[in-house]
């Protein structure tokens, strides 16, 4: 029963996060941006989990679908496969929330590359009750995101990528339905990536490398048949870096940085006058998505909106790896602020990687992934890195 009223939580707040229930602006010097979908912005790579969320300019594998496409055509092997699991709101005892995720590409030629990915996000059984605690029905909660890309090298060094993602959200089937006037149903939203990459290593592999990333771009996403209650998906512009020296032939060093920008414009503050709250939740409301991108650098806070991580990553033989980061976001955003650690271990064409979130913050600014392992496995499927 108690995790049963855990998971209706969980729900109700990604419902109220995603826009779902009525929008209310937000007080005082807390004013979070959010969106519907957020489990787009969940990272769903063990490596990268273990550096602190970089992977816009590490060196490519197969998830680099998740971070920045256009690093594909620069992956030593011809075609890599990635599965990965992630527990979700473990340090809760829960066990059936988790997010899969599945990825692959295969290079066309020297200059070319496709791509796919799979991510499934499930919240678990949701059992639903009626006022006397009687059961109605069950429902499980679930949303997923489906893409598609193709990379083209520039020249030698630099190339572009662009994908196609198709949204899928469920989370009121157990309540779905006509109620008031008001019909509940799944929400689909579609949505592109442009991505771009300058590998900036040399013939011994040491260099600093570095991409740019514009995710998410697509349409609003709703819950019901409201035109008007539609809320935006987690667009976003990111910046990385990744230096890489290399000691001698069988060590290699990484050490990354990663800045993103949520293109999400904040909920208004409310002024505590009716009349002037309401006309600017309908202005939010009814904000283009294109105009949304560029007014989300407005309304001040400046550097306050950027998410910033660091990573390292060591190599040994290309066959061990241990790495660490840290992710920092400000107060007025979140305050998600924690340490990472992870290893990998790479045999043949089979490589396995894990990554462990220190538990930080307390309440709200808790992480869901405090006390758990991420767990991931990549193959190179032509062997092309076979030790």
């Amino acid at each position: 029963m108690k995790r049963s009223l855990v998971k209706s939580f969980l729900l109700l707040v990604i419902v109220n996060a995603t826009g779902f229930g009525s929008l209310k602006a937000q007080t005082n010097d807390l004013n979070v941006v959010t969106s519907a979908v957020p489990f787009l912005r969940i990272s769903p790579d063990a490596r990268a989990g273990g550096m602190g969320d970089v992977g816009i300019a590490t060196n490519p594998d197969a998830n680099s679908m998740f971070w920045n496409l256009a690093k594909t055509p620069f992956a030593k092997a011809k075609s890599g496969l990635s599965l990965t699991y992630t527990p979700w709101l473990k340090d809760l005892g829960l066990n059936d929330v988790y997010l899969a995720s599945m990825a692959g590409y295969y290079k066309i030629d020297d200059q070319q590359a496709v791509s796919g990915s799979l991510r499934y996000f499930s919240l678990g059984n949701i059992t639903f009750t009626d006022f006397s605690g009687n059961e109605l029905n069950s429902f499980r909660p679930r949303e997923l995101g489906f893409d598609v890309g193709y990379t083209r090298k520039l020249n030698e060094k630099l190339s572009i990528g662009v994908a196609g993602r198709y949204i899928y959200s469920n989370l009121v089937g157990g309540a779905a339905g006509t109620t008031n006037g008001t019909t509940y149903k799944a929400g689909t939203s579609v949505a592109a990536d442009f991505s771009i990459y300058k590998d900036g290593s040399g013939k011994d592999g040491e260099g600093l490398s570095w991409g740019v990333v514009l995710s998410n771009l697509g349409t609003k996403i709703g819950y019901t048949n409201d035109a008007q209650g539609k809320d935006y998906i987690p667009a976003n512009l990111g910046v990385g870096f990744a230096y890489t020296t290399i000691p001698d032939e069988s060590n290699r060093i990484t050490f990354a940085i990663d800045i993103n920008k949520l293109l999400v414009p904040a909920p208004p503050i409310a002024t505590g006058d009716f009349s002037t709250d309401s006309l600017n939740l309908s202005e939010y409301r009814n904000k283009s998505v294109f105009n949304s991108w560029f007014s989300s650098f407005g309304g001040g806070g400046g550097l306050k909106k950027l998410q910033v991580s660091l990573g390292a990553e060591y190599v040994y033989n290309e066959q061990f790896a241990v790495r660490a980061g840290y992710f920092y976001e400000d107060a007025s955003q979140g305050n998600r602020k924690y340490f990472t650690f992870g290893a990998g271990l790479k045999y043949n064409v089979i490589g396995i990687n894990l990554s462990y979130l220190v538990p930080s913050g307390n309440g709200v600014t808790r992480n869901p992934l405090s006390n758990t392992l991420r767990f991931g496995l990549t193959f190179d499927l032509d062997g092309t890195n076979a030790q």
